[in-house]
């Protein structure tokens, strides 16, 4: 049986060189084999008033296959992977639909050009992806192409507890990945940056000391037979401040649910997740808070 697919989001630039990396690490990292895909306008997209020519189609296709073939020439042979020419009303909506017709665990797209070096700006492309995949999408910090050792295991997965619907698919996935991986699991509880507006300092701090410290040990006790986690409550003035001050891994990844405002398999970046990118030097991958129609 083929192994599960990861979708890369690929284009000729750093962004797309800084996503062929993550890919090809998570590949390496978790058994998977690669599908790289550049999505080229669809005829709908295009200046209607100006017709394109099929030699100019023809020629962006090729120019397109060409990248696809120099970016697999750069991946080792250990990992299996294709390249895919695709079209599309826009780019993220031509990568769901890769993702969905190759049966993709992940959707992996680099930072926006002006990210700052190891940190994570969203795109265009990731923006819209974040918003509305089906698919759980992996981000890469900006400059993963030059910085990080393609060969570097996957160390650890951590997941950011919260108490939002949707956090037991989280815990499900981040136990899959530790399992594929052969990295251990850490929980980290954003209780304190996940309560509803209004509270004032008084209950927050209950919610920090008490609550926080429960989802965790619910959290730690609904882990499958065999499967160990270390527990950490992040902490700080803000959710920047404690993703800051948390000790990360040079081989970790964290995953993080959607936000309760996702239609039902579908994605929505909350705003405690939007926050923790502005900090975080590690991959971050989101997951849709309900379970889809695909592999688990």
């Amino acid at each position: 049986m083929s192994p599960s697919s990861i979708v890369i989001g690929y284009t000729a630039t750093p962004a797309g060189a800084d996503a062929l990396a993550l890919g090809v690490r998570l590949a390496r990292g978790l058994g998977m084999r690669l599908d790289l895909v550049v999505v080229l306008p669809a005829e709908g997209t295009r200046n209607a008033a100006v017709p394109p020519e099929r030699a100019y189609v023809d020629h962006i296709r090729r120019q397109a296959q060409e990248w696809l073939r120099t970016a697999s020439a750069t991946i080792t042979d250990d990992i299996e992977r294709m390249g895919h020419v695709r079209f599309g009303d826009s780019f993220a909506a031509g990568l769901i639909a890769a993702a969905e017709e190759f049966d993709a665990r992940l959707i992996v797209v680099g930072a926006a050009g002006t990210s700052a070096f190891g940190r994570h700006r969203l795109g265009s492309v990731a923006s819209d992806l974040v918003h509305s995949s089906p698919i759980p999408v992996a981000l890469a910090t900006a400059g993963s192409a030059e910085d990080v050792d393609l060969a570097l295991p996957i160390t650890r997965v951590s997941a950011a507890i919260g108490t939002r619907e949707g956090s037991d698919v989280l815990l499900e996935e981040a136990v899959a990945f530790t399992r594929a991986s052969g990295g251990s699991l850490r929980l980290i509880s954003l209780v304190p940056f996940d309560t509803p507006a209004g509270l004032d300092t008084a209950a927050i701090t209950f919610v920090r000391n008490s609550h926080g410290g429960d989802v965790l040990a619910q959290a730690r006790e609904a882990l499958p037979a065999g499967v160990e986690a270390t527990v950490e409550r992040a902490t700080g003035d803000s959710v920047e401040d404690a993703v800051a001050h948390l000790p990360w891994e040079p081989g970790e990844i964290v995953l993080v649910g959607s936000s309760r405002l996702a239609q039902p398999r579908r994605l929505f970046l909350g705003s405690t997740a939007a926050k923790m990118l502005h900090e975080l030097p590690v991959p971050m991958i989101v997951v849709p808070r309900t379970r889809g129609t695909g592999k688990a």
